[in-house]
């Protein structure tokens, strides 16, 4: 999955991670029922911790993007 987070952005680092795979989703990128990278795998891939790519999945979860 390419996801590109930036340190030294003013977004959170959460929210640049949602608002990708938001992008991806609405685009047909992420087709419905493909399943999404482990929280874990996420942040292992990403370099970021699990709490972040867990906020970023329990966000996407809430506004209906995942379940």
């Amino acid at each position: 999955m390419d996801i590109l987070i930036s340190n030294s952005g003013d977004k959170p680092i959460y929210e640049q991670i949602t608002s990708q795979i938001k992008g991806m989703i609405m685009s047909g990128k992420l087709a419905a029922g493909e399943p999404l990278p482990s929280i874990r795998h996420m942040a292992k891939e990403l370099r970021v911790s699990v709490i972040t790519t867990k906020r970023a999945y329990e966000d996407l979860e809430r506004d209906g993007f995942i379940e």
